[in-house]
């Protein structure tokens, strides 16, 4: 009960302070639109899909890491092992490569959170739902670096080796844990992170460069695959230009400097071209196919404007819906617009050498691209409901909903997690809407239909 009081009332000074957030540069106001269309930017193409997934799972953008050999003999006995109590959906969560000084380091990949499983199947590209991010890493990251420094203190090679990596994780962990499971503080770490950079040759500084706030705002994790259709990156489209350097945020927990970002970068150009060649995946069981067109004319009545068509040649209109239009919880739009990771990023590194890319804030949600959205659960960008069915039944929502860390219990009919509604929040694995930025409110656009009608948009969905 205090921990919940302590996060309310940070949440509710957070809110007073950004009633002035439209007064803030870059930021557009909300009140003068509904929606607005993000323009293309040019991206490199040039990249090879194979090369990409490579890099993707070897590790080799990652910079520095936690030395291998103190954690190899419990890996090698048994690997499934290693990667369940890691909370990982794949072994391509994590890699063993060598670092610039020729030592064996241990990193995390993309895929320790791009990475799902759904039924009996994992997905690459598809967002680990069933992770859990709510002990917090300050004790384990101070005893990782206690220990790492006296194990190799005469080691200078493996020193070197972990010196990025064990820094930033120690400026990362007092505040990446999340107040809800299954939610990603991705966003969280680029921001801890950064922070002790230098924005001109990302070099380390003692000193912070910005303050965070103490409110953690975490998000569901979007399908990689989406990114093909996309002309901006993030719930509220705030990432614009070159997506190479806006997807290696990874990286900022072991690169150096600006030298060894460039490389990563460069790697980036084929992880894309990876990315780009990603196919979402098919709904696995049966699908009544006259209930499913008569959703499809549900949806193009409805849902097409915002969220595309999926026939051929497809369309996706890459639009970001102002607050006051889809009605969703505004903690997470307005966090971005109020961070001062953006006045940073757009000084930075980042944003000042080719090819560039920079920050640019909405007060709104992107809607998202639909394909493969069976296998997205939870929904919203906060992950706030269980399955498709509530995202279209707004009064069915739950309040707390707890959902088994097994990914066989998946509802294939209302399509998305299986859970059981909870009395109160905080138990393990529980979803506590009422949280500030957890709310399940909003997108309440088929609140009108019939339920016939509501399942038979179900079905179309599930074709997509």
């Amino acid at each position: 009960m205090k921990k919940k009081l302590i996060i309310f009332l940070f949440a509710s000074l957070f809110l007073i302070t950004c009633k002035s957030v439209y007064d803030l540069p870059g930021v557009a106001d909300s009140r003068d639109w509904k929606t607005k269309s993000i323009s293309p930017t040019p991206q490199i193409l040039s990249g090879d899909p194979d090369s990409g997934f490579y890099y993707l799972t070897q590790g080799a953008y990652l910079g520095t890491g936690l030395p291998y050999a103190m954690l190899k003999k419990r890996i090698e006995k048994n690997p499934q092992k290693f990667v369940r109590k890691s909370g990982l959906a794949s072994e391509y969560g994590y890699a063993v490569f060598k670092s610039e000084h020729g030592v064996e380091v241990m990193n995390g990949t993309c895929f320790s959170c791009h990475a799902g499983a759904v039924g009996d199947e994992v997905y690459l590209g598809v967002g680990n739902a069933l992770n859990d991010n709510q002990s917090s890493l300050e004790l384990p990251a101070k005893l990782m670096n206690w220990n790492v420094r006296r194990k190799y203190k005469r080691d200078t090679s493996t020193l070197d080796s972990f010196d990025e990596f064990g820094k930033y994780f120690s400026h990362m962990a007092p505040y990446i844990e999340t107040n809800n499971p299954g939610v990603n503080p991705a966003a969280r770490i680029a921001e801890a992170c950064m922070r002790f950079r230098n924005p001109i040759d990302l070099t380390y500084t003692a000193e912070p460069q910005y303050e965070v706030r103490e409110y953690n705002m975490a998000s569901d994790i979007p399908a990689l695959w989406h990114l093909q259709k996309k002309n901006a990156l993030y719930y509220t489209a705030v990432g614009r230009g070159d997506f190479t350097k806006l997807l290696f945020q990874a990286s900022v927990l072991g690169i150096r400097d600006s030298t060894q970002a460039r490389s990563a970068q460069e790697k980036f150009v084929h992880i894309t071209a990876w990315i780009r060649s990603l196919e979402a995946p098919k709904y696995p069981r049966s699908i009544n196919e006259n209930l499913a067109q008569q959703g499809k004319e549900i949806f193009l009545k409805k849902c097409k404007g915002c969220h595309g068509t999926y026939d051929t040649p497809e369309t996706y209109p890459n639009k970001v819906v102002a607050l006051k239009v889809i009605g969703t919880d505004p903690l997470y739009a307005n966090y971005a617009t109020d961070s001062k990771i953006v006045e940073w990023y757009n000084k930075s590194w980042f944003a000042t050498s080719e090819p560039k890319s920079w920050f640019e804030p909405l007060s709104g949600y992107a809607a998202p691209p639909l394909d493969g959205i069976w296998v997205t659960a939870p929904y919203f960008h906060n992950g706030s409901v269980p399955t498709l069915y509530e995202v279209l039944s707004s009064k069915s929502r739950p309040e707390k909903w707890k959902k088994s860390k097994d990914s066989k219990d998946f509802d294939w009919k209302k399509v998305g997690w299986e859970y059981k509604t909870k009395n109160n929040g905080g138990a393990k694995m529980t979803y506590d809407t009422t949280l500030p930025g957890y709310g399940n409110q909003g997108h309440t656009f088929a609140d009108s239909l019939s339920d016939p009608d509501r399942w038979a948009l179900v079905e179309y969905l599930k074709t997509l």
